[in-house]
């Protein structure tokens, strides 16, 4: 019981910046406190004292502002950050080193007991503020769902969802289109990440730009081939590209930035 204690302390202080020392963490730290009588509480309710296991629960939501439902599975150095008005449903799981906001449901769409109603989160997880996420599927290894996120479908190992609906990001696509963004002069990404209008218009216009972008250097590298075939002397460079820009601040205008 102690090395967890110490373990779940040392976590803190590994992801949390403002955590100064030990004692702090220990007298100060909510969801660390919170995470130490769940253990209780699930302990009375796997031993069939379902009413205490209920009581020290409603005690723990009283003193942290933490729901846990002494039902729910919780790993080794999980980390609740801040973490008031967090809730958390009987059939959920939690696996080790994740971190969890505030404001976070890991809530059910069923009302059959016994089903396995809530979600099931794997290691190193990481739930975003004011994230729901709904449903008993599972949230892969080293996943992240982005603040105010609501998630009702699974998501892979190390994806990240985001948006209401949530949906999930393609890391390696949005990677070359940031990258692509970045060359342009503007970030992908400057405003919002979310499922809006707005947002998928900007990531299409990102995409069309630098698809022209490779279309017509394409285009220049084959009318150097024709003019070097024809021994011309005054053939258009190569990297004539270069003198095209992608007009950021007029798009930037446009949506009002």
């Amino acid at each position: 019981m102690l090395s967890r204690i110490r373990s779940d302390i040392q976590c803190i202080l590994e992801r949390d910046p403002a955590a100064r020392s030990t004692w702090e963490v220990l007298t100060c730290y909510p969801g660390l406190h919170a995470v130490i009588l769940h253990r209780l509480a699930h302990a009375c309710w796997t031993h069939g004292l379902k009413w205490l296991g209920r009581f020290v629960s409603h005690i723990t939501r009283f003193l942290t502002g933490i729901e846990i439902h002494p039902g729910a599975t919780i790993g080794n150095r999980v980390f609740f950050d801040h973490a008031m008005g967090v809730v958390v449903g009987e059939t959920a799981e939690i696996g080790d080193d994740c971190t969890i906001y505030q404001g976070v449901t890991l809530g059910g769409t069923s009302l059959y007991k016994g089903a396995k109603r809530h979600p099931t989160l794997g290691r190193g997880v990481v739930v975003g503020a004011g994230a729901q996420v709904l449903g008993g599927f599972t949230v892969g290894d080293g996943a992240k769902v982005g603040s105010n996120a609501v998630v009702t479908k699974p998501v892979p190992a190390g994806a990240t969802a985001v948006g209401n609906p949530a949906r999930i990001i393609q890391a390696e696509l949005d990677v070359k289109r940031e990258e692509a963004a970045s060359k342009m002069g503007f970030s992908a990404y400057g405003v919002t990440q979310s499922d809006d209008p707005l947002s998928q218009a900007m990531r299409g216009l990102i995409d069309n730009a630098s698809s022209h972008e490779h279309q017509i250097a394409m285009l220049w590298k084959a009318i150097d081939t024709l003019q070097a075939s024809r021994d011309k002397t005054n053939c258009v460079p190569g990297d004539a590209t270069l003198a095209e820009h992608f007009e950021a601040d007029k798009l930037n205008q446009l949506v009002g930035k």
